[in-house]
């Protein structure tokens, strides 16, 4: 049995030009999300070298903006291309977060995949310590 979900999807409330950037920085974490963790990891070391640490309110702004523009990102099932899409949208702007992927803590099994900035996860409805971290890429 599937549960109903209410997931914050405003397009609108996204201005078109950040609008349509986020739209392409979905599509290519989309992409991303297909291949695997190896590559992914990567990637993601390749993209952040030069960039800066991305503050906790940077981050946040992102990733609001990913959720906003793509019901995909939105759903709870939409872990790693949400967190691309904001790590992607955070680099494009010079910044970098902590992309993380790991597991509950507590069966049963359950993989995740976040970001973190200033030390926190965010946007992310559970405890600090609910995931156990496989990987980082800060």
């Amino acid at each position: 049995m599937s549960m109903q979900e209410a997931v914050s999807y405003h397009p609108g409330s996204v201005p078109l030009p950040r609008r349509v950037l986020a739209w392409l920085t979905v599509a290519a974490a989309r992409l991303l999300a297909t291949q695997s963790p190896r590559r992914i990891r990567a990637v993601l070391g390749w993209l952040r070298r030069g960039a800066k640490p991305a503050t906790f309110e940077q981050v946040k702004a992102a990733r609001d903006t990913v959720v906003a523009v793509s019901l995909a990102c939105a759903a709870r099932e939409g872990c790693v291309p949400r967190s691309l899409a904001t790590v992607l949208l955070c680099r494009l702007r010079g910044q970098w977060p902590t992309w993380c992927v790991g597991a509950r803590r507590v069966p049963p099994f359950g993989a995740h995949a976040w970001v973190e900035a200033d030390g926190r996860q965010v946007g992310e409805d559970y405890p600090p310590d609910y995931f156990r971290v496989f990987f980082t890429v800060s």
